[in-house]
């Protein structure tokens, strides 16, 4: 039998238990404390995100409302400036160069326009910069014969929205293109088409899709050269020109189509034939101004009252 006079008795003193009992108290209120404070930062960064986040919109779409009413907005080269653009335009020294009397009915025409003016010019020429200049926020298209000359402007002026096109017609076959848009007014050649799907030997109907698709308020015809019997004269332009201006879908429903260099034959019969002389408000020996209207698809006709073929044709010679 073991002698318990060498047990130990072991007691711990209340203060001990008390200590570590207070202790855990303090870690557990801590603990807390450091959790509802992490809590509350991820609530007020969570608040403070959706704030930023609804004032980031609010500001995001009143800036797209702000840039949306701008870019509505036409504004106009001042008039200080477009005359003087006029002026030294005029004064250069290129011989094929338009005189002020026929570029200032242009620029009068283009700053008539309520919205960004869609512009169509057939020919690269002299005032190809004028023109883009002048119709500042519009649409600016030229067309030339010319595919060399058309990429160099594109690659020398970027902002140029040039395409070139493949006549197919001369200047000698006037008289035998007139009687073929006669003969075709109800089909191929009719007034009021899409000529990106028409066969008519008049007109253009290799453009890209878009310009089919434009309602243009001004065209100019300052192209192709006519100059002998084989260059391909303006028939076919001019042509085009009158579709396309009785064929618009929206807008003022008019058109203004300017035909430069007049007084040759080939302008002459053809602004008789397809542009009209009844839509004449202006001409001069180098710049004729018509002023189409749309017409409905129903129509079959290009002028309301047409002189003769015949006798257009003959005093035109």
């Amino acid at each position: 039998m073991k002698n318990i006079s060498n047990t130990k008795l072991i007691l711990l003193h209340p203060y001990i238990q008390k200590q570590g009992t207070s202790n855990r108290l303090w870690l557990l209120a801590f603990m807390s404390i450091f959790t509802l404070a992490f809590l509350l930062t991820i609530i007020y960064t969570s608040g403070l995100y959706a704030y930023s986040s609804t004032t980031t919109t609010t500001i995001s779409a009143a800036t797209i409302t702000t840039t949306t009413t701008a870019s509505t907005a036409v504004p106009q080269l001042p008039t200080t400036v477009i005359n003087t653009l006029l002026y030294y335009s005029a004064k250069s020294n290129d011989t094929f160069k338009m005189s002020y009397a026929d570029i200032k009915p242009i620029s009068d025409a283009l700053r008539k326009c309520s919205t960004p003016c869609n512009f169509l010019i057939f020919g690269l020429t002299h005032e190809t910069l004028l023109w883009k200049a002048l119709n500042n926020n519009g649409r600016t298209v030229f067309i030339d014969e010319n595919r060399y000359f058309a990429a160099y402007m594109e690659e020398k002026h970027p902002e140029i929205d040039a395409y070139d096109v493949q006549y197919t017609t001369k200047s000698k076959e006037l008289k035998e293109l007139v009687a073929v848009a006669k003969e075709q007014i109800r089909n191929e050649c009719r007034p009021v088409q899409n000529l990106l799907f028409s066969e008519c030997k008049l007109g253009i109907n290799d453009l890209p899709n878009h310009v089919y698709e434009v309602d243009w308020d001004v065209i100019l015809v300052d192209g192709p050269r006519g100059d002998w019997p084989d260059a391909p004269g303006r028939v076919m332009p001019i042509f085009t020109s009158g579709v396309l201006a009785r064929s618009k879908k929206g807008g003022t429903g008019k058109t203004h189509v300017f035909v430069h260099d007049f007084g040759g034959e080939v302008q002459r019969v053809c602004g008789e034939e397809f542009l009209c002389r009844e839509n004449l408000v202006e001409a001069s020996e180098t710049l004729g101004h018509y002023v189409v209207e749309r017409m409905e698809e129903s129509s079959f006709q290009f002028c309301r009252s047409r002189p003769s073929s015949n006798s257009s044709l003959s005093a035109a010679s």
